[in-house]
């Protein structure tokens, strides 16, 4: 059958098909959807419209077949121009039908719910919105983004972060970028144009063919693959599925913002900058951005900000709470973790870790997915049984990859104790038999020089108080800011 149709083809394709030829020909593409999608790429017809061609139908049928009277070439260039015709009759059809429907749109002010999309090119300040295209395949794209259906099934990214579902009835789904195109092989992807730099493509499940723009070869990607696109290659990189908003996701940051939970966050955060014991909170919103090197995303919120870390050596430099002890401290961020492969990841270091200077502080994610606060000089209480010598929590963080999650600890040297908490919850009590008071000053966000405290993924209003917060207000703390409901 397969060999068959690849002659009948490439006899049409060279002039020389026959009159009985033509005659198998047509009525395997009236048959057989993959066949008319094969025939429609070997003539050069834009790869929309071999999508649609899945979807042909006889106009009639008969239940006699078509008996044709001569191998004429009259006849030849006739059910040739049929062909043609009925190429170009789903071509005008499909040109008049949506592309794809806006599902939700949480914080996008360019497009409503329900909105049909079609050839035009849009463009996302803020926010995130869902789609689905004509042939089923869901897409979250988030903001700042720009893009364009060339058809259902192809999409253009300018820019933009897209996590891509696709049911095996979008196979073929592509998205196409500056520098380079991704081909969906019926899976779940995500695709990041930023605005400066090369676009990634990850693979969360299935199968992707990627080419890079000026590239002769493809790319065959499976899950747990990922590259990026620059200057005609593609480059292996990490995948970082937790990157991207997935479609599951959005109803949820749909409802918050329904909820009215961002102004409940504004509010939390006036009251804490009233705090006197406040010694920072940062919401990356000033206009004068901080000191490292790291790309800045959307945050928790449509249209906020956050630091984004991906590489070894990106970090945020701060310079907070020095020239003094802080017998009582307070640690807080909301974190969305993209990966957890690192042996440390830094939520906030300061700089150095010298028995010189006792008291340093160092909160990071370790090794078992779990949260650390290690203050350099503290030793652990004799009833304490900690892995490394040092505090750590209970719960893993592991679970709440790919979403956003509030972390706090909180410190007193007083009472010789390190608490901790995972989304406003109590999670675990540490005794220690020394236990300095904290030392801050010149610190680190991010990688703190050295490979193994790479951090993968976005920090949120970043909180150091400078006394111990109860159960109660981290609880509240959480409640407040959870962009979630």
């Amino acid at each position: 059958m397969k060999a068959d149709l690849t002659n009948l083809m490439s006899v049409y394709l060279d002039g020389s098909i026959s009159a009985p030829q033509m005659q198998q020909l047509n009525t395997l593409l009236l048959a057989d959807g993959a066949a008319r999608r094969e025939f429609a790429e070997l003539l050069n017809v834009d790869s929309a419209l071999a999508a649609l061609a899945a979807d042909w139908a006889p106009a009639q049928t008969s239940a006699k077949p078509t008996r044709w009277l001569t191998p004429s070439p009259r006849w030849i260039a006739a059910a040739a121009a049929c062909i043609s015709l009925l190429l170009g009759a789903w071509f005008w059809q499909n040109t008049h039908q949506a592309y794809a429907t806006v599902g939700k749109a949480a914080g996008v002010v360019e497009l409503a719910d329900g909105t049909k999309l079609r050839g035009e090119s849009y463009a996302i300040s803020a926010g995130s919105i869902s789609l689905i295209t004509a042939r089923g395949a869901r897409i979250v794209i988030e903001a700042p983004a720009e893009f364009r259906f060339e058809s259902a099934q192809r999409l253009h990214m300018k820019r933009g972060r897209l996590a891509a579902d696709v049911p095996p009835a979008a196979k073929g789904f592509t998205v196409i970028t500056p520098t380079g195109d991704a081909v969906d092989l019926g899976t779940r992807f995500g695709v990041d144009v930023p605005s400066i730099g090369a676009a990634e493509v990850h693979v969360f499940q299935g199968e992707v063919i990627t080419k890079a723009s000026g590239a002769h070869a493809n790319q065959n990607l499976r899950s747990g693959d990922a590259v990026s696109f620059a200057q005609g290659t593609s480059t292996t990189r990490e995948l970082r599925s937790s990157a991207f908003i997935q479609p599951d996701e959005l109803p949820g940051l749909t409802a918050g913002l329904a909820a009215g939970q961002r102004a409940r966050s504004a509010a939390a955060l006036a009251a804490l900058k009233q705090d006197p014991t406040l010694i920072a909170l940062l919401d990356f919103e000033s206009a004068e951005e901080m000191p490292g090197v790291y790309r800045t995303v959307q945050g928790r919120w449509p249209g906020s900000h956050a630091p984004e870390f991906v590489n070894v050596g990106d970090h945020l430099k701060l310079d907070v709470g020095g020239g003094r002890d802080w017998p009582q401290l307070t640690l807080a961020a909301w974190v969305r973790i993209d990966r957890l492969g690192a042996p440390y990841q830094s939520l906030l270091h300061t700089d150095g870790w010298s028995h010189n200077n006792p008291g340093q502080v160092h909160w990071m994610i370790n090794r078992d997915t779990t949260m650390r606060l290690a203050l350099i000089g503290n030793t652990l209480a004799p009833d304490a049984h900690e892995r490394d010598g040092h505090p750590d929590s209970l719960t893993s963080v592991l679970p709440e990859q790919g979403r956003w999650v509030h972390l706090s600890t909180v410190y007193d040297s007083s009472r010789g104790t390190v608490r901790f908490y995972l989304n406003g919850r109590f999670d675990k009590e540490v005794h220690q038999q020394i236990a300095h008071p904290a030392r801050l000053g010149p610190a680190q966000i991010g990688n703190w020089n050295q490979q193994d405290r790479k951090l993968s993924g976005r920090v949120d209003e970043l909180l150091l108080l400078g006394r111990a917060m109860s159960d109660a207000e981290l609880r509240a703390l959480h409640a407040a800011g959870n962009p979630y409901r």
